[in-house]
């Protein structure tokens, strides 16, 4: 389910730029949530102090809390707009991850006093007052908390935004914990039991549960987190899509932001190739991948010699001892360097991360394989970790 609202304000103005239109919905979303959270706040606080619940106190200032957090947010928008400079070459997209992690810490924070606030209400003596006024404040707040939800994972589904992905996870937290302080209001003044405490309890618990999850996520891209399957699927058959490409390899993508990605790969084509036409070739495939998919891609060209029987005949058999290892890894800028006394078998052997042989132990079993083809053969391996796709 979407928010009509929000879907009007990512088709207002179509003319203008993808990163434009982040900015704008990014510092609504901060103004909406600022106005809205200072209301309910004020309302929670309030209604509390008087009836002394400190589960409705602590429900208004997580509220007063993520007001900051969508101060954050607005500014994380606004520097993400910044053109790219001399500081900064690739931009600020990432300042929206930065927000995001801000907003995680903030609501550690809260879930880590909302805790304490709960346990102290546990050994006190103090009762809270029931009031029809409490029932009202928190079933409006809910509510509210639920369309934020929908408003902000509207826009940051569309938009691909980490920063509101978060506000949005943040405001369905805040939405189920006040129901939980609602409930446990009604059936204290029912029952006669005093669940405050454990009402807070509960909440903070589940508040600190998002905070973490919104913390581990930004954290693991702000650090470098490799891309997904699909995005790696796809360039590469991107790649191999142009006429004279052979193979690849060494595909890493680096990621500042959305629509601000940079990509390099290793493109194999045939030696006889003329060096024209592969300096073209790689013309072509970088602009191809600028105009219609954003990324900035970097091809290095890799000669492949594939009309050689003895070359050929080596590089099948190279391929033949590293699978046999382990049908993950694979082979790549293969190459024979004759001597005098004897040849070196020059490649790159690329293993996933989470192989746990180690580079020597992979280098002596290759050798050893190589040394069972009973020629005065000697090898010069390179062993690279890098994603499987």
């Amino acid at each position: 389910m979407n928010s009509p609202i929000a879907l009007s304000l990512i088709r207002k103005n179509k003319n203008e730029s993808a990163a434009k239109t982040r900015e704008r919905c990014g510092k609504i979303s901060g103004i909406v949530g600022i106005v809205l959270n200072t209301l309910l706040a004020a309302g929670k606080i309030a209604v509390g102090a008087i009836f002394g619940a400190i589960s409705v106190t602590a429900d208004g200032l997580n509220n007063l809390t993520d007001c900051g957090s969508n101060a954050v947010s607005f500014i994380g928008f606004r520097m993400s707009g910044k053109p790219a400079d001399k500081e900064h070459p690739f931009g600020h997209r990432r300042a929206e991850s930065v927000s995001a992690l801000a907003i995680a810490m903030l609501v550690l924070v809260v879930a880590a006093e909302l805790l304490i606030q709960s346990v102290e209400k546990l050994f006190s003596a103090e009762k809270s007052d029931f009031s029809l006024l409490i029932v009202i404040v928190l079933a409006v707040s809910a509510a509210v908390k639920l369309w934020m939800f929908l408003f902000n994972r509207t826009l940051g589904k569309k938009l691909s935004s980490d920063a509101l992905k978060a506000t949005a996870a943040d405001s369905l937290s805040d939405a189920v914990a006040t129901l939980a302080v609602l409930a446990c209001q009604i059936i204290s003044h029912e029952t006669g039991a005093e669940l405050d405490g454990y009402a807070g309890i509960a909440v903070a618990l589940f508040i600190a549960f998002t905070g973490f999850s919104i913390f581990k996520n930004t954290v693991s891209k702000l650090i470098g987190k490799a891309p997904d399957k699909e995005t790696v699927q796809e360039i590469r058959a991107r790649i191999l899509s142009f006429e004279g490409v052979v193979g690849l390899h060494d595909l890493t993508v680096h990621d500042y932001g959305q629509d601000k990605r940079y990509a390099t790969a290793h493109v194999e084509v045939d030696a006889h190739m003329p060096i024209m036409a592969a300096h073209d070739l790689a013309d072509e495939i970088e602009r191809d991948f600028k105009e219609r998919t954003g990324i900035f891609m970097t091809v290095h060209i890799d000669p492949l010699v594939l009309d050689d029987p003895k070359v050929n005949r080596y590089r099948q058999e190279a391929e033949r001892i590293v699978r046999a290892i382990d049908p993950s890894f694979s082979v790549h800028d293969f190459r024979l360097v004759g001597g005098e006394t004897h040849s070196n078998l020059v490649f790159d052997v690329a293993i996933p991360f989470d192989s746990p042989l180690s580079e020597a132990e992979i280098t002596e079993r290759i050798r050893d394989g190589v040394t069972l083809l009973g020629e005065n053969l000697d090898t010069v391996v390179t062993v690279e970790r890098q994603n499987s796709d």
